[in-house]
């Protein structure tokens, strides 16, 4: 095991620990400590990458966006918004040609038009996308995608590890007690509705914040940062001026003070300056998940494939054998 894959799983576990211990607690402070940090780095990144975009310019319109989104009251408003930005930079980075945008639009609008008529969905889904979608699914597909890119059964077992690290809150939960009372006032507020629309998603009622969904989001936001921190040496985000490394240290910081200085307007702040990073991550996104559909087309040719090609293999070789033979005698 390479020391990077085996950091990896050392501080996979260890946030698997923390969510069992202090599931409550260790969501906000993921949230408010770590977040900050991951939002400017990987704003950072994409920029120098034009954000996977044709035109920086849509970027800054994703941003202004992302903040008319976090001051939206309308929760199917705001699904709207987050589920048209998704499609709109699925279009302009995963696709192409105009025919394959063309058809990526249709299936949109005949998605949106079920997800409208069935009243709450538009909700669910902009509650589910910026929050279990993108710190969980899509860190998924991103790990998925670089074990099969460098073939390290190594970076394939730290796949499983996660998804059974996942199944393993689901259905052992932890029985963590609330040490402080208003990390948990204060998650319930702003994390509260994760539960019920995740009940609406799956058709079970009753489903609220309760200390098997804390966990499981303690878990998967401290471990999509955690994730970011550690690739430093793979997509190098920080291979930048050390001037802008500076500020960027010192926007987190402030970031954060600002939350413990006047935690209502300072989450409203992180809200928008979350939602700014994960619109800009929607082309990547978008292209990831175009990435991982070739390569299981590619291991599913290869593997019905291969059986077909040996079978023609032995037919030729039989048919060259054949015509070798000596005619018989008449």
């Amino acid at each position: 095991m390479r020391r990077n894959d085996a950091i990896h799983l050392g501080l996979m576990l260890l946030a698997l620990v923390a969510a069992y211990l202090v599931p409550f607690e260790l969501l906000l402070l993921a949230y408010v400590v770590l977040g900050p940090a991951h939002y400017f780095t990987e704003i950072s990144w994409l920029h120098d990458r034009s954000y996977y975009l044709p035109h920086r310019g849509i970027a800054a319109a994703l941003a202004v966006v992302a903040v008319v989104a976090a001051l939206i009251d309308n929760a199917s408003w705001f699904g709207f918004a987050m589920w048209g930005a998704l499609v709109v930079c699925a279009m302009l980075a995963a696709t192409v040609s105009a025919i394959e945008s063309m058809l990526l639009f249709m299936v949109a609008i005949a998605l949106s038009a079920i997800m409208y008529s069935s009243g709450s969905s538009l909700a669910v889904i902009g509650i589910l996308i910026p929050t279990l979608i993108h710190v969980s699914l899509f860190t998924l597909i991103f790990m998925i995608l670089g074990a099969h890119r460098s073939g390290s059964r190594v970076q394939g077992a730290l796949v499983v590890a996660y998804i059974v690290a996942i199944a393993t809150i689901l259905l052992l939960p932890p029985a963590a007690e609330i040490r402080i009372a208003s990390f948990a006032r204060v998650g319930q507020d702003y994390f509260g509705n994760v539960g019920p629309a995740l009940g609406r998603l799956f058709g079970v009622p009753g489903l609220v914040l309760d200390t098997r969904l804390t966990s499981l989001l303690a878990f998967v936001y401290t471990y999509h940062y955690l994730n970011w921190f550690i690739k430093a040496d793979v997509i190098r985000w920080t291979a930048v001026p050390k001037a802008r490394l500076a500020a960027m240290a010192a926007a987190s910081a402030a970031a954060t003070a600002l939350y413990f200085y006047d935690y209502a307007f300072g989450f409203t702040f992180l809200l928008a300056l979350s939602l700014i990073h994960i619109l800009l991550e929607f082309p990547l996104n978008a292209l990831a998940l175009r990435q991982l559909g070739a390569a299981v087309r590619g291991a599913m040719h290869a593997r019905y494939a291969s059986p077909v090609a040996a079978s023609v293999a032995r037919s030729r070789s039989t048919n060259a054998k054949s015509s070798k033979r000596p005619p018989r005698p008449r």
